[in-house]
C-alpha cells in the first residue's frame, strides 16, 4: 500500500469546512494520508474536526498552498476530476482507469488528485494543469455528487486497484523520470518570456496560446532529460536575441 502515500488529493478553494473534515475521514478510512489544501475559506476548523471523526492526523497534517501551481509541484501525474470539459482538448477517463493509471505511476513518482470547488468545480486554470480530466459514472439525470462522498469514490477505487495488484506491479513500466509540475511551470515562464520577446505572443492571444500550450505539453509527457533540452534550447534563443528592439 505504499503507492497511496505517494497520491495526494488536492482541495481547490473548498468552501464547507465540513467537506474537509470529511475528506480527510474518507482517505485515511482507505489508507490515504496526503491531503493538500488550496485557499480553504475555512480551515482550522472545529467543524473541519468533528467531521474528521478520528482522522486527525490527516487533517492536521495537511498542506495549505496559495495556488494549483503550489498543490502539484512534486507531481508527475496530475488529474483532476470534472463533469465537463469547457470545450479544452484533455482527455477524460473513468475513476477505475484513473485508478489503475495513478496506482502504476505511483509505483515510482508521485502523483495528484485535483478536486474542485464544492458549487462550481474545477475553473479552466486548474483543469489545464491537468494530464487527464476524471468523470464520475454518476446518473445523467442527477450527477451532482458531495465533494466528500467523491474522495471517498477516488479513494476507494485507488485502495481497490492496490489490493489488485500488490503482487503483480509492473516497475518497469513506469521507470520513466518524468519532469515534476514545478518544473514544467518554470519551462512555461521560460517559453512564455520567449515567446513574447520575439512577438509571437502579445496581445488578446496570448492567454488563448498559453492555454493551448500548456494542454500540448501535457499530453505529450515530457522527460526530464528532455526537459533539460527544451530549456537548453530556449536559453539559446534568448541569449542571441537582440537586447532591444531596434
Amino acid at each position: 500500500m505504499e503507492r497511496l502515500n505517494r497520491i495526494s488529493f488536492a482541495l481547490l478553494n473548498t468552501s464547507h469546512a465540513g467537506n474537509i473534515g470529511a475528506a480527510a475521514r474518507a482517505m485515511k478510512v482507505m489508507g490515504m494520508s496526503d491531503l493538500r489544501l488550496m485557499t480553504p475559506n475555512d480551515y482550522p476548523s472545529a467543524e473541519a474536526t468533528a467531521r474528521a471523526s478520528g482522522a486527525d492526523d490527516v487533517l492536521y497534517h495537511a498542506t495549505v498552498v496559495e495556488n494549483v501551481d503550489q498543490a502539484i509541484a512534486d507531481s508527475t501525474l496530475v488529474m483532476g476530476t470534472s463533469a465537463r470539459t469547457r470545450g479544452m482538448d484533455i482527455p477524460v477517463i473513468g475513476m477505475r482507469e484513473a485508478a489503475e493509471l495513478l496506482t502504476q505511476h505511483a509505483v515510482k513518482g508521485r502523483a495528484s488528485l485535483l478536486f474542485g470547488k464544492e458549487r462550481y468545480g474545477m475553473t479552466n486554470e486548474e483543469m489545464q494543469r491537468c494530464h487527464y480530466l476524471v468523470n464520475f459514472p454518476a446518473n445523467p439525470e442527477y450527477s451532482s455528487l458531495n465533494l466528500a462522498s467523491a474522495v471517498q469514490l477516488a479513494a476507494y477505487e485507488l485502495r481497490m486497484q492496490c489490493l489488485l495488484t500488490q503482487d503483480v506491479v509492473d516497475v518497469e513500466k513506469e521507470d520513466v523520470p518524468f519532469a515534476t509540475m514545478e518544473k514544467m511551470d518554470s519551462f512555461y515562464q521560460h517559453l512564455f518570456g520567449v515567446l513574447a520577446r520575439v512577438e509571437f505572443m502579445k496581445g488578446e492571444n496570448s492567454k488563448s496560446l498559453e492555454e493551448k500550450f500548456r494542454m500540448m505539453f501535457n499530453r505529450l509527457r515530457i522527460e526530464r532529460h528532455e526537459m533539460d533540452i527544451l530549456r537548453g534550447m530556449l536559453s539559446a534563443i534568448n541569449k542571441n536575441l537582440p537586447s532591444e528592439k531596434k
